[in-house]
């Protein structure tokens, strides 16, 4: 199959899972098409069968913002014209399941049909999606997809319960690639964040709200006050400055690293003892799955999809969202005997094999084929 893949190219959940699945399919011999503003943050090198196409961003004075909508229509109606592309894959309703339908509605009028299918992640729907702005234009761009997903059960029925849609959702979990993310010997690095053997605890995020960076470092400072220990913020974004000045007020910043964006994250991975995951909202935990999968416990919200990923009692802990001293207490319970952190370092890689791509992607593959043999034409 020919594949157009759109996606936000950053680092969040959506743009990883969109572009890990497009290398994935390359290399089952599909022909991939990125098509979004920049190079995606996860393509770093050259893969076969992949392409990108940038769209054109130039501003023009008369437009006080650019019209990136109506700049990636047309882009869309240039790449399946002139590629031969069989189908679209969405990523995040707005504004690319609206786009998707308006090039749809182009290609027809010169007698192409191509099929959508649109992924939810979670924001799209649980925060932006519930905007009274942009509300109608999802509704009826879910409605008008050919076929749709959602990453978990728990975004599936909270999109159920936030629209009114004629559409059937079918839930595709996301999924890990071990031959990227798994434990590898990087002592000579533990060693230089840790030398004196403290525990290490990792958070990965794009430090927006809903991630409660605070709440990470008010996790740590009760861990750290029980125990040696360090903490590694990987990852930028608007809250990364309030986290800075709580933990210099917590005077725990010489334990301590923000690191900002990283490309390397399975290397960072493979030395931490504990990932803290406080998110308020969380429709799937895609960074705590690459934490599992790389044999690391998860301390973790009950928010949304992350009790599909992360088992209480078993890979990690669950608790309520803002109980910083419960999963204070979790993490402890973790951390404080090496024997218990063996087992759920084996129970968190058990679980993540659940999510292999090699079970997942022969998913989507499935998926696709049952939506180009319904479109009509």
């Amino acid at each position: 199959m020919k594949i157009g893949i759109v996606c936000y190219p950053t680092y969040g959940g959506s743009g990883v899972l969109a572009t890990e699945l497009g290398i994935a399919l390359a290399r089952n011999g599909h022909e991939i098409h990125f098509i979004t503003y920049k190079r995606p943050a996860r393509l770093t090198h050259f893969h076969e069968n992949v392409y990108f196409h940038e769209v054109d961003t130039e501003q023009y004075p008369l437009f006080e913002y650019t019209p990136y909508d109506t700049a990636l229509t047309s882009k869309l109606v240039d790449v399946v014209q002139h590629e031969g592309l069989d189908l679209l894959h969405v990523h995040y309703a707005i504004p690319h399941a609206a786009v998707a339908y308006m090039a749809k509605k182009i290609l027809l009028t010169q007698g192409r049909y191509i099929p959508v299918v649109t992924t939810l992640h979670g924001t799209d729907i649980t925060l932006v999606g519930k905007d009274k702005s942009f509300a109608p234009v999802v509704e009826f761009s879910i409605n008008k997809s050919d076929g749709v997903t959602a990453v978990s059960e728990s975004l599936r029925q909270q999109t159920y319960d936030t629209f009114n849609l004629t559409r059937e959702i079918e839930v595709i979990y996301n999924f890990i690639d071990f031959s990227r993310f798994r434990k590898s010997n990087k002592d000579h690095f533990k060693k230089a964040i840790a030398p004196k053997g403290e525990r290490i605890l990792i958070h990965v995020s794009n430090f927006r709200k809903v991630k409660r960076i605070n709440d990470v470092v008010q996790v740590f400072y009760r861990v750290n006050q029980q125990m040696p220990s360090k903490l590694l913020f990987i990852g930028d974004g608007p809250e990364r400055r309030a986290a800075e000045d709580l933990c210099r007020e917590l005077d725990i910043i010489d334990d301590v690293r923000f690191l900002g964006k990283q490309d390397a994250i399975e290397e960072l991975m493979a030395v931490a003892d504990v990932f803290l995951m406080p998110s308020e909202s969380e429709s799937f935990g895609l960074a705590a799955l690459e934490a599992m999968a790389c044999e690391v416990p998860v301390i973790s919200t009950n928010a949304g999809g992350l009790p599909e990923v992360n088992i209480h009692g078993e890979t990690g802990f669950l608790s309520n969202v803002g109980d910083v001293e419960d999963m204070a207490r979790n993490a402890i319970i973790i951390l404080s005997d090496e024997e218990v952190l063996t087992r759920f370092r084996e129970n968190a890689l058990a679980q993540a094999k659940r999510f292999d791509i090699q079970e997942i992607l022969p998913k989507y593959e499935a998926y696709y084929e049952s939506i180009l043999k319904a479109a009509v034409y």
